[in-house]
């Protein structure tokens, strides 16, 4: 490639026959040498409208030759929106202030590169404020140190100097206090802000009023020297706290987002893409799309999902499956994108791109969890209602008692008592106590593998006290092989085999592919069936040259007219005892050809993840659609003697329900399509991520890592989210109980003296950041020590 410089450059472009091209970038027509950018790739000149359509063409020029970034658009992400953490029904396009609440919106879904906006605006205005306020303090606050300020300057002009100072910092720095403040006011939903503009308003005006204008107020008010008390200093001071306190909450929250930005960062910013040509390009992830050739060598990251074409290499799928064992991969496998190649080059066929990834829709997860609402946030919007109001009530009654009844000078008590009991109350602790647990919690759960879909789902996992537990697959490996074949009427073992892997092919089914894979182990020619039919619980069926091939359990053995009178015959021989393993029927139009026998493997951590369960108090209740055999094996060999065997998806759905009746409340864990009903049924659903899709759509939360262990884990996060929430909701209500009578000086008589308006501001800041640093220890909450050893 080669190119020449713009006319910016001072070098025009070759000589063309033709006066306009198309801009291969834009679709814009440019004029042949008249000074615009151009490109020779393969023996060809490209104008272009812009440098920026040079850079972006001399990038990856196939990907516009092609036509192909005319489809870039439909799997672009979507435009950023932004969410109020306390309030998340409240979405917007752009940036902005919450209309109910006053704070800053923040970005859905992964974090906004680059610094938070409002925390770079809320620092200046603070370096600002206190900038203007420590003068305001030297002056009001010298004599208390020893300084002769006040003396120096005379009383009246001390107090317009303090004035001038905190103009600047009231007038200025919090501006956005008294804008959101008003907003409150205006859509009738007060709130913190609400207090603060109005405690702070008050002083400063009252402040304003006295210096300018003293002779307003009753002479027994001023001093001997005419002056009036003012509370410049504590307006300052108390916008100065405000922004600290917000500084700290910002800074805070901004690692509730870590878990989400761990993730996105899994995926590699560029792929190598192999042209059709056969040529190889390393382009931006983003020009990535369907259909696409990668090749991904050693050490680097798969780019987006999709399925080997050529070669084979072990992947290591941990950021998905949590299993440090890579996964080998070979032609035909699917990979999924920000997974790790270890050993070999693969190329592969990509099949979803950008916000259709299973990577991207962890993310929309764990975003969507942060967003919602436990049920106990339903009972602090209640309070919180009546709350700023009750406190707005409380100031006046305050201000009106140390006003007519209180000991001189009266109004400099009221207002006092006022402004304080305004400023400590603020309910931005009781407000953030639910969400802050919330967001911390569904972060430390998407590290371990653990996607929690909503805030609901946590606290009923924390009151779920039975468990019913899927067998294939959960508590199994889910990849029976299979260990004998009995022949009925049937030529011989390949023959039966033959039949049932025809009919088999494409299906997903762990008994299916323990069949195909018998078949291909001896090699067996397979063809595939016409009018196939799969029913889920119970079998498939199909035609294989004009036979009728029916492959499934007893139940639709029976009710394909299936002819099972040799079995049973058999069986009664052996005192009526079924195997305990997995019994495959394989019936040729009404006759039995034979029963395929599969075992499948316990999950290591199995036996110690139920026993631990039981311990804490939860019946384990194992469903499976199994035989009765088998299914008493598994649980003798679990330590369970609950169990049932032989069900149907709405056996289990209908199980689930009747215990609800009893006034159970019920989680389920699950992996296959046929669990889908009861996952959905359950008050929670708990998905192994190594199952179905539709497995993971049902349910409430997806165990990623298919560890039974992760169930041990998700419950001891619940329940440690659900006690942090708690704690949250003490330290608010106990905070408020405690400061809201103090502010208004009900320790006076003891003490003789108020608590002053900047303590207030300092308690209402520290109280926001107790409550936001319990909630971060759920990021550092140690649940590892919760598995099933």
């Amino acid at each position: 490639m080669s190119s020449s410089e713009s006319c910016c450059g001072g070098h025009s472009g070759p000589t063309d026959e033709t006066n306009v091209q198309i801009d291969p970038v834009c679709g814009m027509s440019v004029a042949v040498n008249a000074g615009k950018p151009f490109l020779s790739f393969e023996g060809k000149d490209f104008h272009f409208c812009s440098n920026g359509c040079h850079d972006k063409f001399d990038i990856d020029p196939e990907f516009y030759l092609t036509g192909r970034h005319k489809l870039k658009a439909q799997y672009a992400p979507k435009a950023a929106q932004y969410t109020c953490p306390m309030h998340p029904e409240i979405i917007r396009d752009e940036f902005t202030d919450c209309p109910l609440c006053g704070m800053a919106l923040e970005p859905i879904g992964a974090p906004v590169d680059g610094p938070n906006p409002e925390l770079v605006d809320f620092t200046r205005r603070f370096l600002i404020a206190v900038a203007f306020t420590i003068p305001i303090l030297i002056i009001a606050m010298g004599p208390m140190l020893g300084l002769p300020v006040k003396n120096l300057l005379g009383p009246k002009v001390s107090s317009w100097a303090e004035m001038l100072f905190s103009v600047p910092v009231v007038l200025w720095a919090g501006l956005p206090i008294f804008k959101r403040g008003w907003s409150s006011i205006q859509n009738r939903s007060p709130n913190m802000w609400t207090l603060i503009a109005i405690g702070v308003g008050a002083a400063f005006l009252y402040s304003v009023v006295a210096v300018v204008l003293p002779n307003l107020f009753p002479v027994t008010l001023q001093s001997a020297d005419g002056t009036l008390p003012v509370y410049f200093e504590s307006a300052a001071v108390i916008i100065a706290l405000v922004f600290i306190g917000q500084i700290l909450e910002l800074r805070a929250r901004t690692q509730t987002g870590a878990a989400i930005k761990a993730l996105v960062e899994l995926a590699p910013k560029t792929a190598c893409r192999v042209n059709e040509n056969g040529t190889e390009r390393i382009v931006p992830l983003d020009h990535i799309l369907p259909d696409d050739h990668v090749r991904v060598r050693p050490g680097e990251k798969i780019s987006v999902d999709g399925v080997v074409i050529e070669g084979q290499s072990e992947i290591d799928e941990s950021m998905l499956t949590g299993e440090a064992v890579p996964v080998l991969k070979q032609v035909g496998d699917p990979v999924i994108g920000g997974t790790l190649n270890t050993t070999g080059t693969l190329i592969m066929r990509t099949e979803k791109v950008g916000t259709e990834t299973v990577l991207a829709s962890i993310i929309d997860m764990v975003s969507a969890a942060q967003r919602s609402q436990a049920p106990i946030q339903k009972l602090v919007d209640k309070v919180a209602a009546f709350f700023v109001p009750a406190v707005i009530l409380s100031a006046i009654l305050a201000f009106v008692i140390w006003f007519f009844i209180g000991p001189e000078p009266t109004l400099a008590f009221a207002l006092i008592a006022a402004v304080s009991v305004l400023i400590i109350a603020c309910p931005c602790a009781l407000g953030l106590a639910t969400p802050m647990s919330i967001m911390s919690a569904t972060g430390r759960g998407a590290l371990e593998g653990i996607l929690i879909r909503n805030a609901e789902a946590i606290e009923t996992l924390s009151k779920a006290n039975i468990l019913v537990i899927d067998k294939t697959g959960t508590l199994t490996e889910g990849k029976p092989v299979v260990e004998t074949i009995d022949l009925y009427d049937a030529g011989s073992e390949d023959i039966l085999l033959e039949k049932a892997a025809s009919l088999e092919i494409g299906s997903e089914h762990p008994i299916a592919k323990a069949i195909l894979k018998e078949a291909e182990t001896r090699n067996l020619p397979l063809k595939k069936a016409s009018q196939f039919n799969a029913v889920s619980g119970l079998g498939a069926k199909g035609f294989l040259n004009e036979q009728k091939i029916v492959v499934g359990n007893q139940t639709f053995m029976e009710q394909e007219k299936i002819d099972l009178s040799e079995f049973l015959k058999k069986l009664s021989q052996t005192g009526g005892q079924r195997p305990a393993k997995t019994l495959i029927f394989v019936g040729i139009n009404t006759r039995l050809a034979g029963v395929i026998a599969l075992q499948d493997q316990v999950k290591p951590h199995a036996k110690a993840t139920i026993k631990q369960l039981q311990n804490n108090g939860i019946r384990v209740l194992m469903a499976t659609g199994d035989n009765e055999g088998t299914a008493a094996a598994v649980a003798t060999t679990l330590g369970l003697s609950d169990y049932r065997a032989n069900l149907l998806p709405e056996d289990k759905q209908t199980i689930i329900s009747e215990l609800q009746n009893e006034g159970y409340i019920v989680a389920m864990a699950g992996d296959g399509i046929n669990d889908a009903p009861a996952l959905a049924q359950a008050d929670i659903g708990l998905a192994m991520g190594t199952g179905a899709d539709v497995s993971l759509e049902s349910a409430d939360i997806t165990l990623m890592k298919g560890d039974l262990r992760s169930i041990n884990k998700a419950r001891a996060l619940s329940t440690a989210t659900v006690d942090n929430i708690k704690q949250n909701l003490f330290l608010a209500f106990g905070y408020n109980s405690i400061c809201i009578p103090i502010a208004a000086g009900v320790l006076y008589p003891l003490t003789g003296t108020m608590l002053s308006p900047m303590l207030a501001a300092a308690a209402m800041s520290l109280s926001s950041v107790s409550v936001i640093s319990n909630a971060l220890r759920l990021r550092t909450l140690n649940i590892k020590d919760q598995e099933a050893s």
